[in-house]
C-alpha cells in the first residue's frame, strides 16, 4: 500500500460519519523491521525539512492532534518528531483549563503558544476541546461564565470562530495540519487493559478514562459535528486510522512531509555583502 494523504483528508463541507471511516487499513509495512526502516527514513526527511524550514523563516507549522483517550497521540508525536531539532520544535499539551485561562475567551490559552516563523508547534489536544469535551459536558460552560441553557447555537458560533481563526493563521503564513486519530472502542479497551496489566504503563491509566468511556457515543457525535464544520480547503482535517499505531505514524509523517514539500522552501541566498564578510572570516582563520 502506498500512502496517499488525500485518502484521509476530510473534504470541505463534507458531512462526516465516522462509522464509514476505517479505524484500520492495510499497513504500509510487512514486518516490524520494515516499519522501523520506513519510519527512520521519514524521520530523516522531516529532520532535513525542519532545518530548511528554520533557515528559510517564511512559514510557521502547527500540528494539532486530537483523539479519544488511548488513541496514540503521545506516541505519534514522540516517534514521528523524534529526529527534529528541539530548538525548532515545541510541544504543548492542553488539559483542563486553569482559573486564569477560564477568564479569557476559549481560543486565548492556545493562541499564546502558536509557533513563530521557522518553527514547528505541536498541540496535543487544543482549542478543539472546547467543542468536544465541553459539548459532551455542557455543564462546563458555567466555568467560562456562559449559560448552559441548551442553546446549541454556541457550537456553531465556536465552529465559526475556529474557522475564521485558522483562516487568519493561513493568511499569515502559519500552516495548520489537523489529525484526528480514529480509534475503535474495542481497541481502546485493549489498550486500557494493557495499561492495567503492564506495571510500567500503570501511570498512564486514570479513573477518569473509564468515566469518559461511558460517553463514547456522545464523543463520536461531537467529533462528527466538529470534523464536518471545521475542515476547510486551507486547513483540512485528516482522519487517521489509529488501531494500528505503527501504520498511523507512517501516515502522519507522510502528510507532514507532503505539507513541507508544498511550501517550496529554499535556503536564503548569500548576498554580495555576506560573501565579503565570509571571505574576510576565512582570511582571518588562515592567519
Amino acid at each position: 500500500m502506498k500512502i496517499n494523504p488525500k485518502d484521509f483528508r476530510v473534504g470541505h463541507k463534507k458531512k462526516v460519519k465516522l462509522a464509514k471511516w476505517p479505524t484500520i487499513v492495510e499497513p504500509v509495512y510487512k514486518s516490524k523491521t520494515q516499519y522501523q526502516k520506513l519510519l527512520e527514513e521519514h524521520v530523516k526527511v522531516l529532520s532535513e525539512f525542519q532545518q530548511l524550514h528554520y533557515a528559510s523563516d517564511d512559514h510557521a507549522l502547527l500540528l494539532i492532534f486530537q483523539g479519544i483517550d488511548a488513541a496514540g497521540k503521545d506516541g505519534a508525536i514522540r516517534h514521528v518528531l523524534s529526529g527534529v531539532n528541539p530548538e525548532g520544535c515545541e510541544v504543548f499539551s492542553f488539559k483542563q483549563p486553569s482559573a486564569e485561562e477560564l477568564q479569557h475567551d476559549f481560543l486565548w490559552r492556545t493562541t499564546c503558544h502558536l509557533p513563530e516563523r521557522g518553527r514547528i508547534g505541536i498541540f496535543n489536544r487544543s482549542y478543539y476541546e472546547e467543542v468536544l469535551v465541553v459539548r459532551v459536558h455542557p455543564e462546563l460552560l458555567s466555568n467560562e461564565g456562559l449559560a448552559n441553557d441548551g442553546d446549541k447555537s454556541i457550537w456553531k458560533e465556536r465552529y465559526r470562530s475556529i474557522v475564521d481563526f485558522e483562516e487568519h493563521l493561513y493568511r499569515n503564513n502559519t500552516r495548520v495540519i489537523k489529525f484526528f486519530l480514529h480509534l475503535s472502542k474495542k481497541e481502546q479497551r485493549k489498550r486500557f487493559l494493557d495499561r492495567l496489566d503492564t506495571p510500567d504503563k500503570n501511570w498512564k491509566f486514570s479513573v477518569a478514562d473509564i468515566h469518559e468511556r461511558k460517553y463514547w457515543k456522545d464523543y463520536i457525535k461531537a467529533y462528527e459535528y466538529c470534523l464536518s464544520a471545521t475542515s476547510t480547503p486551507h486547513v483540512p482535517w485528516y482522519i487517521i486510522p489509529a488501531d494500528d499505531k505503527e501504520n498511523a505514524r507512517l501516515i502522519i509523517s507522510t502528510i507532514v512531509i507532503d505539507t513541507f514539500r508544498e511550501l517550496k522552501m529554499a535556503y536564503p541566498e548569500t548576498t554580495a555583502k555576506r560573501k565579503r564578510e565570509l571571505k574576510a572570516i576565512r582570511k582571518e582563520l588562515k592567519k
